[in-house]
């Protein structure tokens, strides 16, 4: 099996990084691989809302500048995804924020593209906004119908300086329990695609508020 991880800090060996390899190691001891993909050192604009992505139904989205195709294609094909984020005014940083909106539109448009798949957040942050700042992560992956699995608290390390998260020694127990909990839930539900119909999905309603 395999996982693949968003790094969305600008720095690429950060405490966001440090929270995301803690969670790794717990995988990789139950055989799964990582693959930890660095977005916040990237140049990302946002989403155009151009609808294009829902016209094409190609899996990708119509800006063909930065990497954001790729990293689709590795959220499609693996079993697990990992979206880590700094907070920024007790939110999920620009770069970071800029891929998702069109990554995962264009997942959700494209016949539900992550459904059933396994997905967890953390999240690094100096003092306050770490738990806004995960919820606004976990809204993409509970959008997605994507299983989540849980630790012992909020999945939030602490630190300013690089490398400082791993002196959490709480935030180090919840990413560590993240990634057995995300492991045995990640073989759970390989193991039951055999054994278990998996539920059909429906067609998105929209509706809004003007008549």
């Amino acid at each position: 099996m395999k996982v693949v991880a968003f790094n969305g800090s600008p720095k690429k060996n950060g405490n966001t990084y440090e929270a995301i390899k803690a969670v790794a190691e717990e995988l990789k001891k139950e055989n799964i691989d990582v693959e930890i993909v660095h977005v916040g050192n990237k140049v990302i604009r946002g989403c155009m809302a151009c609808g294009g992505c829902a016209r094409n139904m190609n899996e990708k989205c119509v800006m063909q500048n930065d990497e954001v195709n790729d990293w689709i294609q590795k959220m499609k094909e693996a079993d697990g995804i990992i979206l880590g984020s700094p907070v920024h005014y007790s939110a999920i940083a620009g770069t970071m924020k800029s891929f998702l909106d069109r990554a995962f539109y264009v997942t959700s448009v494209n016949n539900g593209m992550l459904r059933h798949k396994v997905g967890a957040s953390v999240v690094a942050v100096r003092r306050s906004g770490g738990v806004p700042t995960f919820t606004q992560l976990n809204n993409y992956l509970n959008y997605s119908e994507m299983l989540m699995p849980t630790s012992n608290y909020w999945n939030v390390v602490h630190g300013t300086a690089p490398g400082e998260a791993v002196q959490d020694e709480e935030g180090m127990q919840i990413m560590r329990v993240l990634g057995k909990n995300m492991a045995w839930l990640l073989k759970l539900a390989d193991s039951g695609k055999a054994n278990v119909e998996e539920s059909k999905g429906e067609e998105k309603i929209f509706t809004n508020f003007i008549r």
